[in-house]
């Protein structure tokens, strides 16, 4: 059994992965919708809404995701967050969990045009 809590005075961070555990995936958490356009080759990430509202841009559309919302990212798709509620927080999942160099390169950015914004 394993217990970790998101620490709220960070916009952002990771619980585990497997650079702390067995996991093949990676847990994080964000405490406000990070606008970075980029795009993943191998990682699909799935954002579960536990409160607040968020708009955020895959590829050429825009949706707003709210509490209670799952969405899933697959490799090839570019997104970013567009904005989101001061109340907004979700947890990421990542699979696979990437260590270091791996999840840095896996990630990469890509220009606000290519979104369509």
């Amino acid at each position: 059994m394993r217990t970790e809590h998101a620490d709220s005075s960070q916009e952002k961070g990771w619980l585990y992965g497997p650079w702390n555990s067995k996991s093949e995936l990676s847990i994080g958490y964000a405490n406000a919708g990070i606008d970075e356009p980029h795009v993943h080759g191998t990682v699909t990430e799935i954002y579960l809404v536990g409160q607040g509202k968020a708009k955020i841009r895959v590829n050429d559309q825009t949706i707003t995701i709210g509490a209670g919302d799952v969405l899933q990212i697959d490799p090839g798709e570019a997104h970013t967050f567009i904005s989101s509620t001061e109340d907004y927080f979700h947890f990421v999942i990542h699979y696979p969990g990437l260590i270091g160099s791996e999840a840095r390169a896996d990630k990469k950015p890509v220009s606000r045009k290519d979104l369509g914004l």
